[in-house]
């Protein structure tokens, strides 16, 4: 065979796995994972300038929601769904790891610059309400030398459906028996305290503006808003900051025994230095795309994002997936059809 005919055949195998048309995709859901989004979706229409995915960082509810009605074709979680969720949404829905990340709490008081830290007592007892002035003993034991002042604490959380809501409040519900009884872990919650504030942006937004205050955020936006964040206490009693290792830790155990459908839970992990507040975020795919054309592009993209997209990750503070989840989810994606 000559070259030249070669390389046709080459060229046509190329050409065969490439839209013929513009694709416009429609995504919508979580912020949590948002920057990194982002800047996938840039990236990859850089590759591939006949793809363009447009995302709205609505918050996971909102993207649950839009997904299960059908204005998107695809959506995006920090919380895996329901059962009731996936019943109710009534076609195949399935779920994709795609990075790591972690919540922090976050935090606003005038005078102190120390990194604060925080017992599983001392979080639950804040958001609970039972814990109301900046220097209680639950908080003061913990940080000897710190001088903490008599000030009253604002509560922030979030106002929309969230998956950072998700996975903060589904780490308090292990660490308390009252918050798992009272208030339980959903992607929106009847809070007992506090002020709400529109997505990771939001938050934190009013954690700035707001004297006394503390609130949840996914890591990155605690960085590019420089608020500071505490470090948190594991189940071994150790206190662990939030960091690209120690969110790679929490996935460790469960990287090795994930379920089928990638619906797992990695919060208060007994992983050794593992940040407790740590989860993965999910894009959430119809498993049915009748568009043969929009289905290649999502797919091919799903393979990009957890393959070459994942050197993305760790500039933006994310940790990149564990290669045993990696190699599955390669597997997983031949079930879109």
């Amino acid at each position: 065979m000559s070259i030249r005919r070669s390389l046709g055949f080459a060229l046509l195998a190329v050409l065969a796995t490439m839209p013929l048309r513009a694709q416009n995709i429609n995504a919508a859901g979580a912020t949590f994972p948002y920057p990194i989004y982002s800047k996938w979706f840039d990236e990859y229409h850089k590759l591939h300038p006949m793809v363009q995915i447009n995302y709205q960082s609505i918050g996971s509810g909102g993207g649950i929601r839009q997904l299960t009605d059908k204005t998107v074709d695809f959506g995006a979680s920090d919380g895996p769904m329901t059962d009731d969720q996936l019943k109710q949404a009534g076609f195949k829905i399935l779920h994709f790891p795609t990075v790591l990340g972690a919540a922090v709490p976050s935090y606003n008081i005038p005078g102190v610059t120390a990194e604060l830290k925080f017992t599983p007592e001392a979080l639950s007892g804040i958001f609970l309400g039972k814990i109301t002035k900046w220097n209680d003993p639950a908080i003061a034991g913990a940080n000897p030398g710190v001088k903490l002042p008599a000030e009253d604490i604002v509560v922030i959380h979030r106002s929309d459906g969230s998956g950072t809501t998700y996975i903060w409040t589904d780490y308090l519900s292990k660490v308390s028996s009252e918050w798992e009884s009272k208030v339980g872990r959903n992607t929106s919650v009847n809070w007992p305290v506090g002020l709400g504030g529109k997505g990771n942006e939001g938050v934190a937004g009013l954690l700035k503006q707001t004297p006394d205050a503390i609130g949840y955020v996914e890591l990155i936006y605690a960085i590019q808003n420089n608020l500071p964040y505490g470090v948190v206490k594991d189940p071994a009693g150790e206190f662990v900051k939030a960091s690209l290792a120690s969110v790679s830790a929490a996935a460790a155990g469960a990287a090795k025994s994930m379920p089928d459908d990638f619906r797992v839970s990695i919060t208060n992990s007994p992983g050794k230095g593992a940040y407790p507040i740590s989860s993965f975020t999910w894009l959430l795919i119809p498993a049915q795309i009748q568009d043969a054309a929009k289905k290649a592009a999502i797919k091919d993209f799903l393979v990009w994002a957890i393959t070459s997209g994942q050197q993305f990750c760790e500039p933006l503070a994310y940790a990149k997936l564990p290669k045993e989840v990696v190699a599955k989810e390669q597997k997983a994606i031949g079930m879109i059809q």
